[in-house]
């Protein structure tokens, strides 16, 4: 009875405690980051038709479109690598030093893109370039990704870290906003032929400024108490995170790739291929099919934090189960809705599609880095949190547009995604998948 009875104070101390001025410091700079780093997913898959005809040779529209979107996965495949590295030097150096690097990376590579010459200009060397570029954004995000929202988690009131981490997660969603409204309006403005020789890039270059921005709100922000006394804790012992994360947490840790693997497919399929397939098998024009795309994203980011407070409320698991529940039975309604070729039924759909995602990425977004304890959070969750995007979210495009391609049905994505949402349901309600919420960091 005392331990419960101290178990309760504990939680309740904590849920008492107000925000202060570095948490909303770390809020704001995780936000930023997570703006940065899916600007440049966002903003490739957006561009992914006019990428298709500058890097590729011409030809087959589809096959070019398939080429793009497997250089759009290329990314994803080192992004494991990429957390492991930076997960380890997280939960070893800490995680304000990591998010510097990374951040600055991605901006980089990014920036890089939109210097690069066409398969017109250099040949194949064209394409290999910009798959070197894209190995790096995926490295680079791989510590990205999990640490800027493993920051915010460590600095987040306990009652309110689903609410806090999907305001994070939600600036996830504005860059495909924010690129698909500069792309809109660039290539309103310019001549064709002008959009496609250099208006096209000044999106990309962007990038690099963002990520300075970043850096800035970054230097002001501090470690957590949480990771400081860890640190103190195995400051005199040999400490290795990959290996005390592979040997305590390997349940775990296949729990978040299959419980991140479906949202990341879910995103996917939203903010980096719905405005290639509204054109290609809706029939739609790229700006009607951007703005579709933009107003589905800002929902997105509206109702993701909802979908926070209200895991905050119920927890995290319930989230899942519904969420999942929601997208099985959803998912051809939504890609009937998106391929009907008129503009208000396809956004009718995307922003359909929006809402059983929001519902599960509340209970997600924070399980998959509460879930690990703070000695191997980092590393746990960046590894397992990277393979379930690679696996599941990279590959979403690529295999979105071969279904099409090979059955010649504009909804057979539909197919891939209800089915995973059936086995993610049946994982989460037949194996002891935690509740997460009130654990302390």
């Amino acid at each position: 009875m005392t331990v419960n009875t101290n178990e309760e104070s504990r939680r309740t101390s904590q849920v008492a405690e107000a925000p202060t001025p570095m948490s909303k410091r770390v809020l704001l700079g995780g936000s930023v980051g997570q703006f940065v780093e899916f600007y440049d997913f966002a903003l490739y898959a957006l561009s992914a038709v006019t990428l298709s005809h500058l890097f590729f040779p011409k030809g087959n529209e589809v096959a070019g479109l398939l080429a793009t979107f497997a250089t759009f996965g290329v990314a994803f495949v080192v992004r494991p690598i990429g957390g492991l590295f930076f997960g380890h030097l997280g939960d070893k150096l800490g995680r304000r030093r990591v998010l510097y690097v990374t951040l600055l990376s991605i901006g980089a590579a990014t920036a890089a893109i939109g210097l690069l010459p066409g398969y017109s200009v250099i040949g194949w060397a064209a394409p290999a370039l910009l798959v070197l570029c894209r190995l790096v954004q995926g490295f680079s995000a791989g510590g990205e990704s999990v640490g800027a929202p493993a920051f915010v988690f460590e600095h987040a009131p306990v009652n309110r870290r689903a609410f806090w981490l999907n305001i994070t997660l939600a600036a996830t969603a504005l860059p495909s906003v924010v690129a698909g409204a500069l792309l809109l309006v660039l290539s309103n403005a310019l001549p064709q032929t002008d959009f496609t020789d250099w208006g096209w890039r000044i999106p990309f270059l962007l990038a690099l400024p963002l990520s300075l921005v970043g850096l800035w709100i970054r230097s002001r922000t501090e470690e957590s108490e949480a990771f400081k006394q860890v640190a103190e804790e195995v400051a005199h012992r040999e400490y290795s995170p990959i290996r005390e994360a592979f040997r305590d947490n390997r349940l775990r840790i296949v729990q978040v790739i299959l419980v991140m693997g479906m949202t990341a497919m879910g995103f996917y399929f939203l903010s980096g291929y719905f405005v290639s397939y509204v054109q290609t098998s809706g029939k739609l024009g790229q700006e009607a099919s951007l703005a579709v795309n933009a107003v589905a994203m800002l929902a997105y980011a509206l109702l993701l934090p909802v979908g926070g407070l209200v895991a905050d409320r119920v927890g995290r698991k319930p989230m899942l189960v519904f969420g999942s529940a929601a997208l099985a039975l959803l998912a051809f309604p939504c890609f009937m809705l998106v391929t009907s070729g008129t503009f208000g039924l396809a956004l009718l759909g995307e922003v359909l599609f929006v809402v059983p995602l929001c519902l599960y990425g509340g209970g997600c977004y924070t399980f998959f880095v509460e879930i690990f304890e703070t000695r191997t959070r980092f590393t746990s969750a960046a590894f397992s949190y990277n393979v379930g995007y690679a696996l599941f979210g990279g590959t979403a495009p690529f295999v979105g547009t071969w279904l099409v391609g090979t059955t010649g049905v504009a909804f057979s994505p539909a197919y891939w995604l209800c089915g995973m949402a059936v086995i993610v349901f049946l994982f989460l309600t037949l194996t002891p998948v935690p509740e997460t919420r009130g654990r302390h960091a």
